[in-house]
């Protein structure tokens, strides 16, 4: 038998009678057991367990309970400085930064490893703040040295945020340039000392909010948008080695006039990302890197004898971005791609703003479409930052009805789910 209090797991073989059915169970234990046959938790659910051992010699069977698992408030927030857990605890959403609302959620989904990040500060300086969002690869370790580098960097550069309350656009350009730059070379000197082989790598995407005025920071393949009076505007663009927009064309010319090639949308034919931090092999080990794609019989001596190599072919140079936030802002959604690949940024900002028109929660808003990109069957990790910019009453807007077309598109998704389900399920029985 087992039972659950406070999270605790105990278990007991014997079945003979209720006492001694609990020897092995602390006095205060036994008492609440005997008193509460059922234990009301985890939102007043009710759970019974029994494992009975029959007439078999020996008991195989096992059961566990733990009906406070996830979803209580300390637990979302155990990423989060004891600081924030605080505030975060006595304020659902939290207020500040000139009235901004500011919420955010991780979620590993189904990899294996967790490799996303958020750093949110909102009280970064007098009256901006500061939130980042990093998707690492090959490991967590230069998310990791970012999560804190790349903001000291940046607090440097920008003088303590006194570039960011003029308006010299360039300075303020010239500024992130640098703090980029400069946290690039401290990680891949980090990874170097470690002693080794460490090929990890991050997208960074970072923005500033204040005095109605955003400003972005950007390398890699997250995104951030903004509501305006409902009407979705995609800001960034992201680095990727293929595709026929813009910016992926000159990621690919760039890539070549470097030196390298790309081979079914990946520069090597290993990674998918064109500007990210850290990725020695692509910078400062690329003869290495070479060497071992020759050892590994990838490509040959005389290939590589024929490249002419001018240049990193990842590089965390970022683009900036100064956009106006006047009274028709709403919200700014900034994620990283294990959302935007399976959500488009007009889908994803109606979900959100139909959230805020239910309930105004910013960080229920948050969690809600994490979960939602969880259910469109994303495979990435997922991390999301909403801030409210506090400008709209929500109570006062309508929700926003689904298409019938999306409706209808859903219906059959889940018809042809369940479908596929119930054939695997008669071959397996066949």
């Amino acid at each position: 038998m087992a039972l659950v209090s406070q999270g605790l797991v105990l278990r007991s073989t014997c079945l003979m009678t209720k006492k001694k059915a609990f020897l092995s169970l602390p006095s205060a234990t036994i008492a609440a057991a005997e008193a509460h046959p059922t234990i009301a938790v985890a939102r007043g659910i009710k759970w019974g367990w029994s494992s009975v051992q029959g007439p078999r010699s020996e008991m195989e069977d096992d059961v566990v309970v733990k009906p406070n698992a996830f979803e209580t408030k300390k637990k979302a927030f155990l990423s989060r400085p004891s600081a924030t857990i605080a505030a975060a605890e006595a304020h659902p959403t939290i207020a500040v930064a000139g009235g901004i609302k500011w919420g955010w959620s991780s979620v590993q989904g189904p990899r294996s490893e967790m490799e996303d990040d958020v750093v949110v500060k909102p009280n970064a300086f007098d009256s901006f703040a500061y939130a980042a969002v990093f998707d690492g690869h090959a490991g967590f370790s230069s998310v990791q040295f970012l999560r804190d580098e790349l903001y000291k960097e940046c607090v440097t550069s920008l003088q303590d945020g006194l570039l960011l309350s003029g308006k010299d656009y360039v300075a303020i350009r010239e500024a992130f340039e640098d703090a980029f730059f400069k946290a690039d070379m401290k990680l891949l000197n980090w990874l170097e000392e470690k002693g080794k082989e460490d090929e990890s790598g991050s997208t960074a995407t970072v923005v500033f909010v204040g005095n109605d005025m955003l400003i972005i920071s950007h390398v890699g393949d997250s995104c951030v948008a903004l509501s305006r009076s409902g009407k979705a505007e995609v800001l960034t663009s992201s680095h990727r080695p293929y595709g026929n927009n813009r910016v992926s064309l000159e990621e690919i010319r760039r890539i070549r006039e470097a030196g390298g090639w790309i081979v079914n949308g990946r520069i090597c034919g290993d990674i998918s990302i064109s500007r990210a931090f850290g990725d020695i092999r692509f910078k400062t080990k690329k003869n290495e890197m070479l060497e071992k794609g020759i050892e590994d019989g990838r490509w040959t001596r005389k290939f590589i004898s024929r490249l002419k190599i001018n240049g990193d072919w990842v590089t965390a140079a970022p683009d900036i971005y100064q956009v106006s936030l006047g009274s028709d802002a709403e919200f700014i959604l900034l994620a990283s791609d294990g959302l935007w690949d399976y959500m488009s940024c007009s889908d994803a900002v109606k979900f959100v703003r139909n959230q805020l028109c239910q309930h105004g929660d910013v960080q229920l808003a948050c969690e809600a479409l994490a979960q939602e990109a969880l259910d469109r069957r994303s495979q990435d990790n997922i991390s999301i930052v909403i801030a409210d910019l506090g400008k709209t009453d929500w109570q006062s807007v309508q929700p926003e009805q689904q298409s019938f077309g999306y409706e209808i598109g859903q219906a059959f998704a889940t018809i042809g789910i369940v479908s596929l389900g119930i054939w695997l399920s008669s071959l397996l029985g066949a």
